[in-house]
């Protein structure tokens, strides 16, 4: 298993977890970005810097993860093709992304999209709160313990 981070828009206390966990399970972390993202100096983080474009770092992480990879990301079109890949994704808030709720993830999000696109307000997500942390530490640690078994 390695972890695949959506480095991008991924709040720095979820990496903070991310670094802390490949440390302590020995496990490959792996940020993909189109810039340089900062990570502490370890044999088990690294990072790899794409270009810039539309779905480029999405792109590198689904042709480079296998079956027993997970991939951090809240981006939910990136999950559904992780999800179709056959690896798993959890989003940084804990939710752990399954074949059964990504289509309605999908759905909700094209519906959004379609409401901003027609001139519709909407709400942002919802501040990033330590409940949403305490949730993403103890989903990644349940799925790294499946790891081990």
């Amino acid at each position: 298993m390695r972890l695949w981070v959506d480095a991008d828009a991924c709040p720095n206390v979820i990496k903070t977890i991310l670094f802390r966990a490949a440390e302590r399970v020995e496990i490959q972390c792996i940020l993909v970005a189109n810039q340089a993202i900062a990570i502490p100096p370890s044999k088990w983080i690294e990072r790899r810097v794409v270009s810039s474009g539309f779905d480029v770092a999405d792109d590198y992480i689904v042709d480079n993860i296998d079956i027993h990879d997970l991939v951090i990301t809240a981006d939910i079109p990136l999950a559904s093709d992780v999800i179709d890949k056959g690896a798993l994704a959890i989003n940084p808030r804990g939710e752990l992304y399954t074949k059964e709720n990504i289509k309605q993830r999908l759905g909700m999000r094209d519906f959004m999209e379609q409401m901003r696109a027609s001139g519709m307000q909407t709400d942002g997500p919802a501040s990033f709160s330590q409940q949403d942390r305490m949730a993403f530490a103890n989903t990644l640690d349940k799925l790294l313990a499946q790891r081990v078994r």
